[in-house]
């Protein structure tokens, strides 16, 4: 279980927050839990998700359980910069399709005071780390790593299995081109 720890330092000290697992495994809404309380606690905050995922929404951060949260779409990372005024937190979603940036832009945010949460996949549907996903965990403060439930077998799931024949290593999707499976339930579909 995450506990979700703040520093006992100066208000102007920033960290960065990756939160991580397979898909169906709840990174999205537990992002978007961190958001809200910070939304309670009157912090000025930002979210930012990535064009390429249209899934649910075009503009806004759903989760699967249809949870949501107002975004700024972008392109690549750079642009977040761009968009940061008096903000207090800077939330990315789906932190795994965008460019390696992603990783310097986080750490020049938190120089600066910001708390930075980023939610992502951090392995693709081959189990391989995915885009900048391994640069971000290690320098994050802090990483939560959330499991799905084995659609298989029932046992706590890691990695997400793709059901089509596409092998791109992107491809945005939910169930229809998903599915959450254990380790032995995944070795064994690549056999």
């Amino acid at each position: 279980m995450f506990l979700e720890q703040f520093p006992l330092q100066k208000k102007s000290n920033g960290w960065i927050e990756v939160i991580c697992g397979s898909m169906f495994s709840g990174k999205t809404e537990e992002l978007i839990r961190r958001l809200r309380r910070a939304e309670f606690a009157n912090q000025q905050l930002i979210l930012f998700k990535p064009k390429i995922d249209n899934r649910y929404s075009k503009k806004n951060v759903v989760s699967h359980s249809g949870n949501e949260f107002e975004a700024v779409l972008i392109e690549n990372s750079s642009e977040i910069l761009g968009h940061i005024d008096q903000h207090m937190v800077v939330a990315i979603d789906e932190a795994q399709f965008f460019d390696d940036g992603i990783v310097g832009v986080c750490e020049s945010l938190s120089a600066k005071g910001i708390r930075v949460v980023l939610a992502g996949l951090d392995m693709d549907y081959t189990g391989k780390p995915f885009g900048p996903m391994p640069n971000l965990l290690s320098v994050a403060e802090y990483v939560t790593k959330v499991h799905a439930i084995c659609v298989s077998c029932g046992n706590l799931a890691q990695f997400s299995n793709r059901t089509v024949s596409e092998t791109s290593q992107v491809l945005v999707g939910a169930v229809e081109k998903y599915r959450p499976l254990c380790r032995a339930c995944f070795t064994n579909t690549e056999s």
